[in-house]
């Protein structure tokens, strides 16, 4: 039987287009399936960002079958960690959750060279929160 994961981490931006679907992809890239990953939009768009595909794919994570999902109050319920993005207040407050705002540009409208360094930034702080999770399990 497969060891549970160390926790799970919902990703939540407005579209559920740029930033959230790269943090979302790094981190199944970086913890694999040690940590559950999940993305949601508080108004999701219909397609991810082309330029957010792209600058990821260059670093080797592939976004290309990710598809925006409408945040529900069910996700934030089941996830230990809940990473606002920008989404104002459209996220549901539940007891016993992590919540984490991390203030990032949005690459909406903008291209592969201007999106890479939000990308940088982003995957910084997931580096950042796998070393928490796995810090948190060493000490419980």
């Amino acid at each position: 039987m497969p060891d549970a994961p160390l926790a799970s981490v919902l990703f939540v931006c407005v579209h559920n287009a740029g930033r959230s679907q790269m943090a979302a992809g790094f981190l199944s890239h970086l913890a694999g399936d040690r940590i559950e990953v999940r993305s949601a939009g508080s108004l999701p768009a219909e397609h991810v960002n082309p330029a957010a595909v792209e600058a990821m794919r260059e670093v080797g994570v592939d976004l290309a079958g990710a598809e925006p999902r409408v945040l529900t109050p069910d996700a934030v319920r089941a996830s230990d960690y809940v990473i606002t993005m920008g989404c104002g207040d459209a996220c549901p407050v539940f007891p016993g959750r992590t919540y984490l705002d991390w203030t990032l540009e949005d690459p909406a409208g903008r291209d592969v060279a201007a999106v890479r360094p939000i990308r940088d930034a982003i995957r910084a702080r997931v580096e950042a929160l796998v070393a928490e999770i796995e810090g948190r399990q060493g000490t419980t």
